[in-house]
């Protein structure tokens, strides 16, 4: 019998790592399929840009993995049951169940509203294409001179606010959050992102406490009131739930726990990529959400699965970072480098070059989706003797 890999999850780190064990297992051996809730491929680094009226093209994941020999399916996950090897799937063929030898679990992450009552009647995201394609519904309805509220001041509420300035310069737009906005930049960003502000027309509001969100507005802390006709929350993430309801082991906020080649630590025939993983990297921080992590995770989950499979030595090697890239709109942008352990650097690139290496590395990132081994020879190979592939299991 072919041994079954299933890929919960075709974002970034789900679609590598199906396209790149497709490259190192030979697929009279092995089984791969995707199961994934929209029949695309979405770039979710561009939600900014389709929640503001701007048509991203389509990439049916069908297509992505022709001639692959990787199958997708359309589905929704229910539960994953991992000491049965089984996951509960509700899609074009209704409600089934789904067994693995391996599991990939790349199911990522949704808008956190961390309690905050009103969010999910009142607030806007921009977490996934169909929260995406709401919040242009609505901006289409508001009339010149109407206030917009982002509420985040982390990479996703920079880029939110300035991408909606800019592609509506009638609009009143305020960027608010807890903390500092864009406060982890080096100085010389951080005076670029003020003055890109500054020109886009969005008024900064940082410190705020947002205790509520309603139709009109938000409240804060303070007791003061923010008033916006559309409310955007982009102030985190979090991963779905699906994983804490499993046995594996997870942390406090339910990502699968991992070592350095992405199984988790507590099943072995489990791997876990991207949002969903705690994977700690260079420095030994836990990998923060995003597609600069998802990407080398799932290189990594895919070469080591590969190996332990096949019998050969397996790769491991810290995760690091190397910049932070923010769209300022479609004319401006930031590019940051960053040390391995992500502490900003002084190297800065800024203004129009800037926007320019932002879409560069965007465009990089989704031609990884098609070329998984980034056109480095790759050799299919047989799996191991079962024995040597349960010794592997066993002590790799």
């Amino acid at each position: 019998m072919k041994h079954r890999i299933v890929v919960l999850g075709a974002g970034y780190a789900g679609a590598i790592a199906a396209g790149r064990l497709a490259k190192r297992l030979h697929r009279d051996d092995v089984e791969i399929t995707v199961v994934n809730a929209d029949p695309d491929f979405v770039e979710r680094v561009r939600m900014h840009q389709l929640a503001t009226g701007q048509e991203l093209p389509r990439r049916p994941l069908r297509e992505v993995f022709a001639g692959t020999g990787v199958q997708v399916r359309t589905a929704w996950v229910g539960a994953v049951d991992v000491d049965r090897k089984t996951v509960e799937l509700t899609g074009e063929h209704g409600a089934e169940t789904l067994g693995y030898d391996t599991l990939v679990y790349a199911l990522g992450s949704t808008v956190a509203d961390y309690g905050v009552p009103g969010v999910a009647e009142y607030a806007y995201h921009v977490a996934g294409k169909q929260a995406a394609l709401r919040l242009r519904a609505r901006m289409n309805e508001l009339a010149a001179g109407a206030t917009v509220l982002v509420v985040g001041g982390g990479l996703t509420g920079i880029e939110a606010a300035a991408e909606i300035a800019d592609a509506r310069p009638d609009l009143a737009v305020t960027i608010a959050a807890r903390g500092g906005v864009g406060d982890w930049l080096s100085d010389k960003a951080q005076r670029h992102l003020r003055g890109a502000f500054d020109r886009l027309g969005i008024t900064v509001r940082e410190h705020a406490d947002i205790t509520r969100v309603e139709g009109d507005g938000v409240v804060t802390g303070s007791g003061g009131q923010i008033p916006a006709q559309m409310t955007v929350w982009t102030a985190g993430f979090t991963v779905h739930p699906i994983a804490a309801a499993t046995t594996l082991e997870v942390t406090d906020t339910g990502r699968i726990v991992v070592d350095g080649t992405m199984r988790s630590v507590s099943h072995p025939d489990v791997y876990a990529i991207g949002d969903a993983a705690n994977a700690v990297g260079v420095g030994g921080k836990p990998l923060r959400m995003g597609c600069a992590t998802a990407s080398p995770m799932a290189w990594q989950a895919a070469d080591a699965l590969a190996a332990r499979l096949t019998g050969r030595k397996v790769p491991e090697a810290p995760i690091g970072y190397a910049s932070q890239c923010i769209s300022l709109g479609r004319r401006d942008g930031i590019f940051q480098r960053v040390t391995a352990a992500d502490e900003p650097t002084d190297a800065v690139i800024t203004g129009r070059i800037g926007a320019r290496i932002k879409e560069l590395v965007c465009a990089g990132a989704a031609w990884s989706v098609t070329q998984p081994t980034m056109l480095m020879p790759s050799r299919r190979r047989h799996l191991a003797a079962p024995a040597d592939v349960v010794t592997r299991f066993a002590t790799a």
